[in-house]
This record gives structure tokens, C-alpha cells and sequence, in this order.
């Protein structure tokens, strides 16, 4: 994989805000950084009125689950088309492919 390369997901996935599941549309990136030697993951959650209410309440981290798997993300301020980009650093909330060995 080069620098440039990344993996991701984008469809169906759950915010989960303490007990409370929100389901929600995402389209998510992540790289390996070699500088720090940490997975970084980033996207955006398509505008949800459920996740804009909990974000100007306060909420700026919740747990991401997708069918392949699970990550605590923090959430920032909405984009102009009211899309929060959410992102953390570790095992991201879905599957990535393992490197080819030659």
C-alpha cells in the first residue's frame, strides 16, 4: 500500500451516544501513519437531525459500529451541508485487508 493509499467503508452504520443507537449513513477513509505508527480514520456522517441535536448538546464522542466492526470516534463541527466528520486513531470501525506478502 502506498502512502496515498486508503482503505474504507461507506453505507449503514450506528452511532451509539452512552444507551442511545442512532443509525446513520457514513462514508469512511484511514490510512496507516508510519510517523506515529497508528491507524487514523476519518469521514462524515450524512446529516441526521438525531446527531446534530446530540452534538449541540454536548456530545463529541460516541461509539461507530458497521457490520465489520466497531470504534470510539470523536465528532467536529458540521460541514455547510450539515454532515459531522467523525474520526480516531487505532482499529477503525470496519475491516481492513490485511498486506500481500510476496
Amino acid at each position: 500500500m502506498s502512502e496515498h493509499d486508503e482503505e474504507g467503508y461507506s453505507g449503514a452504520a450506528t452511532l451509539v451516544f452512552g444507551s442511545d443507537e442512532v443509525a446513520v449513513e457514513v462514508d469512511l477513509r484511514g490510512y496507516f501513519q508510519p510517523i506515529d505508527g497508528r491507524y487514523h480514520w476519518y469521514g462524515r456522517i450524512k446529516k441526521h437531525d438525531d446527531v446534530t441535536s446530540r452534538v449541540e448538546g454536548g456530545a463529541r464522542t460516541a461509539l461507530l459500529r458497521t457490520p465489520t466492526g466497531q470504534a470510539e470516534g470523536t465528532l467536529t463541527d458540521p460541514d455547510p451541508w450539515g454532515r459531522y466528520r467523525v474520526g480516531g486513531i487505532s482499529t477503525p470501525p470496519y475491516k481492513i485487508e490485511e498486506p500481500v506478502e510476496h
